[in-house]
């Protein structure tokens, strides 16, 4: 099996046994989800974040999932601007999902493939999925040929991260994406009951830097710490065991996983002819706003 192939069912068996995963707290406006994809995005409140879309008629949610941020962007956007969210594993699932909202249309689609009868968009949004497709910087082009002649693509990608966490990440991978999505889930489910006793340790470390590691200086909690430089033990309180476990499946299972620097992608967006507008580099990916050129 090829690894566009395993892709596929390491999502759709995601999607397809979490439906509703993260769906409430992307909306939960207190919660750290609704917080991190504001912030990374250069928005400091939700009504930033309206504002911004005020002036967009059409706004496409690239890779939608289950469609958590689809219904995000519906609400924060104009009353009558269409929202449309496309997904190659779960657009049925995100159908439904938001079968209560208004001028919203999901459709099965490759970010790869043709997207000319989706017509243009003046916002897209397009994150924490080209690292997952066989060609990220061909899917983010294709992606921009569909934006209006002001139009903002908002995307982001994992970020090439410290060298243990990334020889860690990839021998994890190795060890489970060849497994069914049950067993897979009890493997992560170990890595889940690592970060949460250590958050639930509640220490705070001061370290020094570490260049060799990638270890900045400065004041850590312990799950974070080990979390940011060694290895992916996702843990959040908000949320259900079985939820966190799924959140670590997602990072290991795929084997279409790319990682990516800020040169790199900054590169794209100028070989597209978008001027970045902004961008965000945290430990985990790089968040990049960027609009057409006048």
């Amino acid at each position: 099996m090829g690894q566009s192939d395993q892709t596929f069912i390491s999502f759709r068996d995601k999607w397809e046994k979490n439906t509703q995963l993260a769906f409430a707290e992307t909306l939960n406006e207190g919660s750290d989800i609704f917080q991190w994809i504001l912030s990374r995005n250069g928005f400091k409140s939700s009504n930033e974040l309206r504002a911004h879309l005020a002036s967009k008629k059409r706004i496409l949610d690239a890779g939608c999932g289950n469609g958590r941020v689809t219904a995000l962007l519906h609400r924060y956007a104009p009353i009558d601007a269409e929202v449309v969210g496309i997904d190659l594993t779960a657009a049925h699932i995100a159908q439904k999902n938001l079968a209560d909202l208004d001028r919203v249309t999901t459709f099965t689609k490759d970010l790869l493939g043709e997207l000319d009868d989706l017509g243009r968009f003046d916002f897209i949004y397009c994150q924490e999925v080209l690292h997952h497709t066989s060609d990220p910087k061909a899917a983010f082009l294709n992606l921009c040929k569909r934006l209006t002649p002001e139009g903002e693509i908002a995307i982001y990608v994992y970020k090439l991260k410290a060298p243990i966490r990334e020889y860690a990440d990839d021998m994890i991978r190795g060890l489970i994406s060849g497994l069914p999505y049950e067993d897979a889930l009890d493997a992560m489910k170990e890595l889940t009951g690592l970060g949460r006793a250590l958050s639930d340790l509640d220490v705070k470390v001061t370290v020094p830097a570490v260049k060799v590691l990638g270890i900045d200086a400065g004041e850590y909690d312990i799950q974070r710490l080990i979390y940011h430089f060694f290895l992916k033990c996702f843990w959040n309180p908000a949320m259900t065991f079985e939820e966190n476990a799924a959140i670590n499946y997602d990072w290991y299972h795929p084997q279409l996983c790319t990682r990516h620097t800020l040169e790199e992608i900054e590169e794209w967006f100028s070989d597209a002819g978008l001027d970045v507008v902004h961008r965000c580099v945290d430990y985990y990916g790089i968040t990049m706003r960027g609009a057409k050129s006048a």
